[in-house]
């Protein structure tokens, strides 16, 4: 897997097997973060939150674009070390927590500027992750088309098979 853009541009990372993660393909990362850009503006500065981050590109393809602060959740120890690996690749420390993220969010009251959300598809937690998750934007990687209780869809975008929704809650 190839970082798509910014200072580490065409930097290869290492992935978890795929019965441990689902990695998010190029043309998906290029679409988010552009869409993102239309959003939200420059993103230097900003904070990104990766609530499940398999091999860590999502947080990779953040601070390759400007984000200014980056966090990651990962719950499985084996894809948590091909983060680390991955990070440290670039030469920088992951702020990773290893563990459940629902139980990282219950106890943080952060609020980021964005929120990446892809769990398990099937596993039936959107609704918890996003009731608990703090950011100005929320995005959601899903593969059908799904209601998002107490949140707004702003854009929404399918890449054959899979869907990218961008949110926002009332309050924040």
């Amino acid at each position: 897997m190839i970082i798509t853009a910014g200072r580490y541009k065409g930097r290869k990372i290492s992935v978890p097997d795929e019965s441990i993660t689902r990695p998010t393909l190029s043309k998906v990362r290029m679409g988010v973060f552009n869409t993102l850009y239309s959003i939200i503006g420059e993103f230097e500065g900003k904070s990104f939150l990766d609530m499940f981050g398999g091999s860590g590109i999502m947080g990779l393809e953040a601070l390759s674009r400007g984000f200014e602060k980056v966090r990651v959740y990962e719950k499985n120890p084996k894809a948590a070390d091909i983060i680390k690996k991955n990070y440290a690749s670039l030469g920088i420390k992951p702020d990773l927590r290893i563990g459940d993220s629902l139980k990282f969010l219950s106890k943080n009251e952060e609020v980021f500027d964005v929120v990446y959300i892809d769990p398990p598809y099937k596993s039936g937690i959107y609704d918890e992750v996003l009731a608990l998750a703090k950011g100005r934007i929320l995005i959601a990687e899903h593969s059908e088309p799904m209601e998002f209780t107490g949140s707004e869809i702003i854009k929404q975008k399918n890449y054959g098979g899979k869907i990218v929704s961008f949110l926002t809650k009332p309050a924040l």
